[in-house]
């Protein structure tokens, strides 16, 4: 019967989830806000099915670990350090702010001063994945917006994480009787030390020979298990022999194996059960929220969401005017950050399991994030009618000639995306994509090649292309080489598996993209124009090409001949191909 309930469990949240997901997903919100919903739907504050929560939270637990190891799989200190100036001093001068107001509210209520730290801290946390989400569906990534923006919250992730490593220290069974806190912090900082240096010097060296090993094997099933022995094993052996939290071992091992050539195919290959028990995660986070909790105390969720949507958008706002930048950009940082979600969540609950932070609180949370991932899509839209009406006011043109970033740096008053328009995205480098690569390079295009086979990977870097080692049919692998911003996409290789999804996916990453596929069959051809192709090449129409020359060569046909039924057979066959061309040059 246990492991029945066990199974209900899972089922019921998953299946919740997906519906709410979906739902919440049609009317332009965030699925986490379904997620969040279908764990109020299965939790114990309302009637129908009821989920078992410490079940949930077990799986919750991976959920958490495998989210912070993305988090480390996608960390970049280039983004960081491009915009580090305004980044680090604003995630810390904003999360200063929300952390100071948060308490006050819990001073005000009178809660402990440990409780309102904890209630401060995650308030100010922004969640990364909606405000990549939102980003992305406004097509701002890119842009000074999106850098700032996703710099911003790398600081606050780091942050975080070392937060969850100290709150334990700090507020956990006997701190407050430790004679030198000083002291436990250092040898806890030491500890951390040791852990960061073993991880990078030792695993630097052992995990990228590791999965080189296991992929050499061909094998998708065995590399996405390594991956995930790595992520579970090295955040347990953090706990156990450093005594950490699994957070920061997670975070670790995710940029241990980003450091390595794998990087590309762990994130498509793994990443997707980390959203599988991420979502889980969510759930069990809703299964907490007690519904009545709004009607005894309003006040409370009213003042949090103050802080959420007003308190951290105003700072936000101030401190990317003072350094300069746009009026605009400063408005859309401030309003992607008007949000709070998965760390925060982390933190209440590290906070309700040390005793320190009360149900009301966590509930006052859960609600806020709620209601203000639900807004942030929604006010993010209002940023253009916003900018529209303002510009015209004294305020905001005096703001706009104060503007002293380099015109390189704000990328325009309209925050435009900025893409390479001669990149082209080559699948496979066999002898048909290293000949289309090789002619691309010569012709001003610049090719990016996807390839899953190391000795290919190797030659490739050897030769001085870029490249994506990955699955192709990944949405991630497709977006790391580029395909959003590239002109064009070659399925070099007749017969791939998945080729059908590799251009619908494309083509919804890049709708304007040139795709052109190779098949190995005629039949072929029309289900590869129906997912989306643009062209796509045969290997029987070339022979048939090849053999119809050659015979009216022998037969005595001019060449004009000879040319006039090349192309009558092609037109037949493949209708009329479009060349790429780069931007100002003939090929």
């Amino acid at each position: 019967m246990h492991e029945f309930h066990i199974l209900t469990t899972v089922a019921g949240s998953l299946g919740a989830a997906l519906v709410l997901g979906y739902v919440t997903q049609r009317l332009g919100m965030s699925p986490i806000v379904g997620y969040l919903l279908a764990g109020i739907a299965v939790g114990p504050h309302t009637p129908g099915f009821v989920a078992d929560l410490a079940t949930a939270e077990q799986f919750a637990e991976i959920g958490v670990i495998l989210l912070l190891f993305g988090v480390g799989l996608q960390f970049h200190f280039k983004e960081l350090l491009a915009v580090w100036r305004v980044a680090v001093p604003g995630a810390v001068c904003q999360s200063a702010v929300a952390t100071l107001l948060g308490c006050l509210v819990a001073r005000y209520l009178d809660w402990t001063w440990s409780a309102g730290l904890v209630f401060g801290l995650a308030i100010s946390v922004a969640s990364t994945v909606v405000l990549a989400r939102v980003l992305a569906d406004n097509n701002v990534l890119h842009t000074p917006t999106g850098h700032i923006a996703i710099g911003w919250l790398v600081v606050e992730d780091i942050f975080t994480v070392f937060l969850l490593v100290l709150l334990p220290m700090l507020f956990g069974p006997g701190a407050a009787e430790s004679a030198n806190l000083a002291g436990a912090l250092g040898i806890s900082l030491v500890k951390i030390a040791i852990l960061v240096s073993v991880a990078f010097f030792v695993g630097g060296r052992v995990i990228p020979r590791l999965l080189s090993h296991v992929a050499a094997t061909r094998s998708r099933e065995l590399f996405t298990l390594t991956v995930l022995v790595l992520a579970l094993g090295i955040a347990i052996g953090s706990s156990l022999l450093f005594g950490v939290s699994m957070a920061l071992g997670a975070f670790l091992a995710g940029m241990v194996v980003r450091q390595s050539d794998f990087s590309l195919r762990a994130a498509s290959d793994a990443l997707p059960m980390r959203d599988a028990f991420a979502v889980l995660f969510f759930v069990s986070v809703g299964m907490l929220f007690d519904p009545a909790q709004l009607i005894r105390e309003p006040g409370l969720v009213a003042a949090t969401l103050g802080i959420i949507l007003l308190g951290k958008p105003i700072a936000a706002l101030a401190i990317v005017l003072l350094f300069g930048y746009l009026p605009r950009v400063a408005l859309s940082v401030a309003i992607a950050l008007a949000q709070i979600g998965e760390f925060s969540f982390l933190l209440a609950t590290v906070g309700r399991n040390l005793g320190v932070l009360g149900e009301s609180g966590a509930n006052a949370l859960i609600a806020a994030a709620i209601i203000s991932i639900s807004l942030n899509p929604l006010l993010y839209r209002l940023i253009e009618p916003l900018d529209a009406r303002a510009k015209h006011g004294r305020l905001w043109r005096m703001l706009q000639r104060k503007t002293r970033r380099p015109a390189q740096d704000v990328c325009g008053a309209h925050d435009t995306v900025v893409s390479s328009q001669d990149r082209a995205v080559v699948v496979g480098y066999g002898p048909t994509g290293s000949t289309v690569a090789r002619l691309l390079r010569e012709n001003g295009i610049e090719p990016v090649i996807i390839e899953l086979n190391l000795d290919n990977l190797r030659k490739l870097r050897a030769d001085g292309f870029a490249c994506a080692y990955g699955d192709a049919l990944q949405r991630e692998t497709l977006k790391g080489a580029g395909v959003e911003s590239a002109v064009a996409l070659i399925l070099s290789s007749a017969g791939m598996q998945g080729s059908e999804e590799v251009i619908r996916l494309s083509r919804e990453l890049n709708p304007a993209i040139r795709i052109i596929a190779r098949a190995g069959y005629l039949r072929d051809i029309p289900a590869l124009k129906r997912a989306g192709a643009d062209e796509v090449f045969s290997g029987e129409g070339e022979v048939a090409l090849n053999m119809t020359e050659m015979i009216l060569g022998h037969l005595g046909a001019t060449p004009e001949q000879i040319d006039r039924e090349r192309e009558r057979i092609r037109s037949e066959l493949y209708g009329n191909p479009t060349i790429i061309k780069p931007a100002n040059t003939v090929i």
